[in-house]
């Protein structure tokens, strides 16, 4: 659990939130009544075996705020003090995102990503700053503040969070403690914002993989997440660390490496976002079982992953010398626990 108060949040990140993180959807039985248990632990098992240092519970799932305290506790658990846990504030209300975080605080939550409501819809950056401030303040832990187009905030400003406003936020809040930046994603005018003007008050994360190694020529980076990189099993933390630790150019040799993988999932990803800005979290489960995580059923509304991706993603993986399983692809929504 978190072991820093809320006043020392910023001082703590700094010194702590380091390495990489993956993102953790959780686990269902086969009737999606309830969370899959050992599903979960396994998960969670991997993601440390693959050498993450922390892993975003992912809510986007039509999970409650009170089965996510169970997925917490027992993610929290099964890691104890090997894992960070990054509580994901993307419920439907300010509201229930604030109870939902007081118990994920209780469980064993370390750190919060901020996501916005879709029903959200702010039309000034006041409203979006009271409804960032409004959360802060409800809870203890450290929040890494997520700039995005996939707020739609670019009706108020073309950064959706602009240099100004960040500023603001910061002053406003002293538990932010980093920003996921991906203003104007897919580019980087972002993430090269955010560090030109903030690097030296919170943690700048640059969550893409295909980003954040080659800019680590540029960036002092220490903590790229959350992000979906544990499909390609321990590449990417290993990477990371290499880079981090100035042997750049043999974590670029490993970047080229995993090209393959990196264009397939680019593809699928573009195949459902464009037009949607809507994650497919089937896709995500998917790309966990091929790495040999649980997979499994996720309750509805779910989208759905075509075979085509399924191949495309399967091949990216084995032409990247990555390990991916054997299993036909059948298997995957009944998952390797299923209960």
């Amino acid at each position: 659990m978190a072991n820093y108060k809320k006043h020392e949040a910023r001082q703590w990140a700094r010194e702590h939130l380091t390495g990489c993180s993956s993102v953790t959807i959780p686990s269902y039985s086969a009737d999606l009544t309830r969370l899959n248990e050992r599903g979960i632990r396994h998960d969670v098992q991997r993601v440390i075996d693959s050498g993450f240092s922390y892993t975003l519970l992912c809510t986007e799932v039509a999970i409650t705020p009170e089965e996510n305290a169970q997925f917490t506790s027992w993610a929290r658990d099964t890691a104890g003090n090997r894992l960070g846990l990054f509580f994901h504030a993307a419920f439907g209300t300010l509201q229930e995102n604030i109870r939902a975080v007081k118990l994920a605080e209780a469980a064993g939550a370390d750190l919060v990503l901020l996501s916005y409501p879709p029903q959200f819809w702010p039309t000034s950056e006041q409203e979006i700053f009271d409804y960032t401030k409004t959360f802060c303040d409800a809870t203890d832990l450290g929040v890494m503040l997520f700039p995005i187009p996939l707020w739609g905030f670019e009706r108020i400003h073309p950064a959706g969070m602009s240099v100004a406003f960040v500023r603001r936020l910061l002053d406003a809040c002293p538990n932010i403690v980093a920003i996921k930046a991906e203003q104007g994603f897919p580019l980087v005018a972002g993430l090269c914002e955010m560090y030109h003007h903030f690097r030296d008050e919170v943690v700048i994360s640059c969550p893409i993989e295909g980003d954040a190694i080659p800019m680590m020529s540029l960036m002092t980076l220490q903590f790229s997440g959350t992000s979906y990189t544990q499909w390609m099993g321990d590449h990417y933390p290993k990477t990371f660390e290499l880079a981090r630790n100035g042997q750049w150019e043999e974590a670029m040799e490993r970047f080229w490496s995993v090209s393959p993988a990196r264009k397939a999932a680019g593809a699928a990803t573009a195949a459902y976002v464009m037009g949607t800005d809507v994650l497919n979290r089937t896709n995500w489960k998917y790309m966990d079982w091929l790495a040999g995580f649980n997979g499994g059923p996720l309750r509805a509304p779910a989208m759905r992953i075509p075979d085509r991706w399924m191949k495309t993603l399967r091949q990216g993986l084995i032409a990247s010398g990555l390990p991916v399983t054997s299993d036909p692809d059948s298997a995957f929504i009944t998952g390797r626990f299923p209960c």
